[in-house]
């Protein structure tokens, strides 16, 4: 890249050069708890900043709060003497880059909710200096950078491109996977001038394996949302085969294993209950909306989500069916055991969880609802299902299994004795093929 024309920008190119410049890490969660660690990891004092006191308590002393990042992590975060955490805004002048990781949810009308960002910028801005590279990582509408957290950056006079310097460069963060961890994904970024850009680049590439750039902040923004509504159509389509070939007599789990032996042209997705995190089922919503301000049209993202959102209801029906099919009973007074909390397996992250929807389907037809969950021992609060919050997860016990009329396999977990749960229920509707792929199989199974 170019050598930096402003002075402020060669001060902090030298700074990042030599891994004296702080990082701080804004929204310390599953994105950017990860973030902060890769920077500690590769030199750099990081200050991590969190809202919430609760985790700032927590990783001062030394403890985790996410699964898949265990307090030995933590610790060893925190001996290296270059990590350190704050509640106080006033600190945000200390640092020389500022990394955006805050919640990007959406409204009830499913329109973009940038209250997060719009406070986060504002919180920067309050202590805003000269020479400091502001980078928003949160999943996000294109223009987000250019057209909201900008102008709330230069309200105070400094200017972006001279006085500060302003990019995007969307997380790809996937919980739990011990594969592609933050520090082994390459990172896209785009920033408002060539010299947040050259700035940007220079942080990222100490740290991960390689960087990409690209024109503008917008494309960055429009690269995170192409990246998961490409996983959100292809899950809503097989997730549409499924209810296809199910009355045919198909297994939609053998044609798509199948399918996946061809060398070229395919590349296999799995159908579930729903989907979940804080990506998949929000970012093509985010674009829907940006795309009616010029008057385009999405019908094939928004057929996806119709699909990929009424599938809760379709599984919560076959369970419906199994149950009568093969009892006699319908649900109403019905005691169903899901296995099951966390969006995904093998992690502790709720957010956007298919399981929360089902619950509260099955309770409004009158079922009582238990749940299982190693690695959720409790229901977090959350916007949309504030009164499922404080519900425990049941131990695993085979014995109190029996007692329930169906066991619903909603999230795939690893380690799981899914042939005890098949010996002991009457009935196991699995939304995920997780039994079989475990070996265990039984006249009381029903894939859903």
């Amino acid at each position: 890249m170019h050598a930096p024309a402003s002075p402020h920008a060669a001060a902090l190119s030298a700074r990042i050069a030599a891994r004296t410049a702080t990082v701080c890490v804004i929204g310390l969660g599953y994105v950017g708890l990860p973030l902060a660690r890769i920077f500690v990891e590769r030199g750099f004092p990081v200050l991590g900043f969190d809202t919430d006191p609760g985790k700032v308590e927590a990783l001062a002393a030394g403890r985790s709060y996410i699964h898949h990042i265990g307090g030995e992590v933590i610790g060893a975060m925190n001996a290296t003497g270059r990590f350190a955490v704050t509640a106080d805004p006033g600190r945000l002048g200390e640092a020389d880059a500022l990394l955006i990781c805050v919640p990007t949810p959406l409204t009830r009308h499913r329109e973009p909710d940038m209250t997060y960002v719009v406070a986060t910028a504002e919180t920067i801005a309050a202590t805003l200096r000269p020479g400091q590279l502001v980078i928003l990582e949160s999943s996000t509408y294109p223009g987000t950078t250019a057209e909201v957290v900008k102008p709330i950056l230069e309200r105070g006079g400094l200017r972006s491109g001279t006085d500060i310097f302003l990019a995007y460069s969307p997380e790809r963060e996937d919980p739990g996977n011990i594969d592609h961890s933050t520090s082994r994904i390459p990172k896209v970024v785009g920033a408002e001038g060539e010299e947040a850009l050259s700035l940007s680049l220079a942080l990222y590439d100490a740290v991960v394996p390689r960087t990409v750039p690209v024109s503008s902040a917008a494309t960055a923004e429009a690269v995170k949302l192409t990246e998961n509504i490409f996983r959100a159509v292809n899950i809503a389509l097989v997730n549409e085969l499924k209810q296809i070939y199910a009355p045919m007599g198909i297994d939609v789990w053998e044609v798509i294993s199948a399918a996946s032996t061809k060398p070229f042209g395919f590349m296999p997705f799995w159908p579930g209950p729903g989907l979940g995190g804080h990506c998949i089922p929000i970012d093509p919503f985010y674009l829907t909306w940006k795309a009616r301000e010029h008057e385009v049209a999405t019908r094939f993202i928004e057929l996806a989500g119709e699909i990929n959102t009424a599938m809760p209801r379709w599984v919560v029906q076959k369970l419906a069916d199994a149950l009568n099919d093969r009892a006699g009973k319908g649900l109403k007074a019905a005691r169903i055991l899901l296995l099951g909390a966390a969006y995904k397996k093998n992690v502790d992250d709720m957010r956007e969880s298919p399981t929360l929807k089902i619950i509260e389907l099955l309770e409004e037809r009158g079922a009582a609802v238990d749940y299982h969950d190693p690695y959720v021992p409790e229901i977090r609060r959350s916007r949309e299902y504030p009164h499922l919050a404080g519900r425990r997860s049941v131990p695993w016990n085979t014995a109190s299994f029996a007692l329930y009329d169906a066991a619903m396999v909603v999230t795939d977990h690893d380690g799981v004795d899914y042939a005890g749960l098949l010996a002991a229920c009457p009935l196991v509707v699995d939304t995920r093929n997780a039994c079989r792929r475990a070996g265990a199989s039984g006249p009381n199974l029903v894939l859903a």
